[in-house]
């Protein structure tokens, strides 16, 4: 059999599950700069993902996506609280997407 190349990051357990499926993984631990360029790959894997999957299979992508910005965050010294708090001061300012606006163009007046 033949062996199959995945060059990504993945999820901390994942290789044991790769044991006990009877493989053998061979991993790397990557340093901080090729950890967050990882990352930044991963997220757009996962908004991928995301944009394709079935509306039931949704709540798991968006955590998936939940899980890179977190470390994304944590890769830059910043924890989940610092990240909410400063997202809710930008909410106060500039608001959020509840109300689905889409900015087309602007003219001068």
């Amino acid at each position: 059999m033949t062996d199959v190349v995945y060059n990504k990051l993945v999820r901390d357990k994942i290789p044991s599950i790769i044991e006990a499926n009877g493989d053998i993984p061979i991993t790397r631990t990557l340093k901080q700069d090729e950890f967050r360029s990882a990352l930044l790959a991963k997220l757009g894997e996962e908004a991928e993902e995301l944009r394709s999957a079935a509306p039931d299979a949704r709540i798991d992508e968006l955590a998936d996506l939940q899980e890179v910005l977190d470390a994304l965050g944590r890769s830059y010294g910043h924890s989940r609280a610092e990240v909410d708090f400063v997202a809710s001061i930008k909410r106060h300012k500039k608001g959020a997407f509840k109300d689905q606006v889409f900015l087309e163009s602007t003219s001068p007046q």
